[in-house]
C-alpha cells in the first residue's frame, strides 16, 4: 500500500511539473491525487464495482481541491487535473485498441467499455462534487444574511 500511494503522489506531482502548474500547489495536488488514487485500490479491493471506485475518487478530489483552492486561493482546476492522473484510463484504452487491431472484437469492446464507465463515473464525480459546492456556497450565504 505504501507503494502505491507513493507513486500516484510521484506520479501526480511529476504532471503537475510536465502542466506547469504553480510549485505553491504540487504537495496538495499530489496528495490529493495519492488519497484519490488509494480510496479507488481500497474500494476494488473491497469488491465494489468499477465505476463506484472510480466515482468514489474522483469525488474524493473534487472535494479535496475546493478545500486546496479556497486555502491557497488559487482555482480548482490547478489541482483537479494532475490528481486525475492516476485515474485515467490509459491501460485499457491502450488494449482495446490493440484488440481492435487484432480483429479480437469481443476483447476490444469489453475494454472499451471500461474505459467508458471509467470516464463516465470520473466525470460523474466531478458534477457531483460541483453541485454539493454549489450547495454549500449557497447555504453559506443563506447563514450570513
Amino acid at each position: 500500500m505504501l507503494i502505491q500511494f507513493l507513486f500516484s503522489f510521484l506520479s501526480t506531482i511529476a504532471f503537475g511539473v510536465i502542466t506547469n502548474v504553480p510549485r505553491r500547489t504540487l504537495l496538495a495536488s499530489g496528495l490529493t491525487g495519492a488519497a484519490g488514487w488509494m480510496i479507488y485500490i481500497l474500494l476494488k479491493q473491497a469488491n465494489f464495482p468499477l465505476g463506484f471506485a472510480n466515482f468514489v475518487a474522483a469525488f474524493m478530489i473534487g472535494c479535496a481541491s475546493i478545500f486546496f483552492s479556497r486555502q491557497k486561493k488559487i482555482p480548482m482546476l490547478i489541482f483537479i487535473v494532475p490528481s486525475l492522473v492516476p485515474l485515467v484510463p490509459g491501460g485499457p484504452a491502450y488494449l482495446a485498441v490493440r484488440e481492435i487491431v487484432l480483429e479480437n472484437l469481443s476483447q476490444g469492446i469489453h475494454y472499451m467499455t471500461v474505459v467508458v464507465v471509467t470516464a463516465g463515473a470520473i466525470a460523474a464525480g466531478f458534477v457531483m462534487t460541483s453541485l454539493v459546492e454549489k450547495i454549500v456556497v449557497n447555504w453559506e450565504n443563506f447563514q450570513k444574511k
